[in-house]
């Protein structure tokens, strides 16, 4: 028997595993399904508003559920990659559940009680001490439709990602990633 610790592989040198995390079909799904996501609420804003809201690329809130979409596409990734019955799937879907429960739970009644305390501060007398308090921001979970919208935006991703992957035998990401890394 070895000392624990010791390994009978080498290990990978940081430049090869620095370079893998760009190759991760679970990571690249995620980060896709997140910006995806972002980007429809982007959209949506300037097609509901007629202006253009730089905020809604990384902000909270809003259909679909950017948590749910990425959280959804990392779980299912892991699964497609790891099997439905790993390890890695499982934490993933617990992490998952949490996040959108938390999106529809807490965070959507914490939006709803910031909406009665900035109304509470807008008919604050002058003379308040708290009358020139910064509105708290209101939009920050989700209602359940904009969680399930989410969910089903991470499955399509993770789905779309692994057939790109299997088709087109990985070198996609390859060819993506390099152009991103020479546009930079």
């Amino acid at each position: 028997m070895g000392e624990m610790g010791s390994s009978s592989s080498p290990s990978p040198s940081s430049s090869s595993a620095h370079s893998s995390v760009f190759h991760s079909y679970p990571l690249i799904s995620a980060v896709l399904a997140f910006a995806i996501a972002q980007s429809i609420k982007f959209f949506t804003t300037w097609y509901k508003e007629r202006h253009w809201d730089a905020k809604q690329l990384i902000g909270s809130g809003g259909m679909p559920s950017s948590h749910s979409a990425t959280v959804t596409a990392l779980a299912l990734a892991i699964g497609i990659q790891d099997g439905l019955d790993s390890s890695a799937f499982a934490t993933a879907s617990i992490l998952a559940f949490v996040v959108m429960c938390d999106a529809f739970g807490v965070r959507l009644h914490t939006g709803k009680q910031a909406e009665v305390l900035n109304q509470i501060m807008y008919e604050l007398p002058e003379e308040h001490p708290l009358s020139d308090t910064r509105p708290l921001h209101e939009l920050l979970g989700h209602t359940p439709i904009q969680v399930i919208a989410g969910a089903a935006l991470g499955s399509v991703v993770a789905i779309v990602a692994q057939l790109i992957n299997r088709f087109a035998g990985g070198e996609w990401q390859s060819e993506i990633i390099n152009k991103l890394i020479d546009d930079i």
